[in-house]
């Protein structure tokens, strides 16, 4: 055998050993509109039904939810018992809406999870800066059962009013992402910004991670905004929610898409899930 040959073998060894390695995971975000009366025809009681069939048929692996009322998490969770989730409401245990994060029980197992405000005082119930509502994010560590390989999943929910609060709590949860993947593992940071990709706090992030409809090796699929307003017969042109993943060669993004399923001509949310499918090492 020559050199040349005993080169390219190595070369594709080394090559399937690389791919082996990877994890495929499918990942998606999801502000589901809290559950208020005053939506009419649009309310849960009239979505929920639509909305679990559309995650059953997606099948994510991981999916986190915003605007999450209590009765909303309980309705997901025992229409899909095939998830587990982590997180707790922004007003408190079972108080509030949530910013959920629901993980495949079978594959994955939790090693870390914890809310936290995003406020200067983190740690307690509170609201920051110039918000308008108290605002968490939720993270958890999941550990794959099968590889045992370990990927970090922060989810959030930015303010709607607050200039300073979207900006500073923006920076706090990049403050607690570098605290704790110290260790390298995998990052996935998702949720409602309430920020376009042109404001500076979006533009800051990308310097920071990877957003995931850039980097997809697919050409990103469905409409370009995810905001919809429960209006069907207008075009979506809004984009406030991401899936931003840690830079380097850790995580690649096989797909990328803006779900814009509807039923009877009614959206089961007023934004679009944003879902991915990712290799991570």
């Amino acid at each position: 055998m020559n050199l040349f040959k005993k080169i390219a073998i190595s070369i594709i060894f080394t090559l399937m050993g690389i791919l082996s390695n990877a994890q495929t995971l499918k990942v998606m975000t999801y502000n589901i509109r809290l559950d208020i009366e005053s939506d009419g025809e649009n309310d849960w009681t009239h979505r929920k039904d639509f909305f679990n069939a559309q995650i059953q048929f997606y099948a994510p692996d991981i999916f986190g939810v915003q605007e999450a009322k209590p009765n909303q998490v309980l309705d997901i969770a025992t229409a899909l018992p095939q998830y587990s989730y982590v997180g707790i409401g922004r007003d408190g245990m079972g108080k509030g809406e949530s910013s959920n994060i629901f993980y495949a029980k079978e594959k994955f197992k939790v090693m870390e999870s914890n809310t936290f405000w995003l406020s200067p005082t983190p740690e307690t119930i509170s609201k920051g800066w110039d918000a308008a509502c108290n605002r968490v994010c939720t993270y958890v560590l999941l550990k794959n059962k099968q590889s045992n390989k370990l990927i970090w999943v922060f989810n959030t929910h930015l303010d709607h009013i607050g200039e300073e609060a979207r900006t500073k709590g923006l920076e706090l949860i990049l403050s607690r992402i570098e605290k704790l993947s110290s260790n390298k593992y995998p990052v996935v940071l998702m949720g409602d910004f309430n920020s376009e990709p042109e404001t500076d706090r979006i533009i800051a992030l990308k310097n920071k991670m990877n957003d995931a409809r850039t980097i997809s090796k697919e050409k990103p699929f469905g409409p370009y905004g995810t905001f919809n307003n429960f209006k069907y017969n207008e075009a979506s042109t809004h984009l406030i929610d991401y899936i931003f993943l840690s830079k380097g060669n850790s995580i690649t993004v096989n797909k990328y898409a803006v779900l814009s399923d509807a039923k009877d001509l009614k959206y089961p949310s007023d934004h679009f899930p944003v879902f991915v499918e990712i290799n991570y090492k």
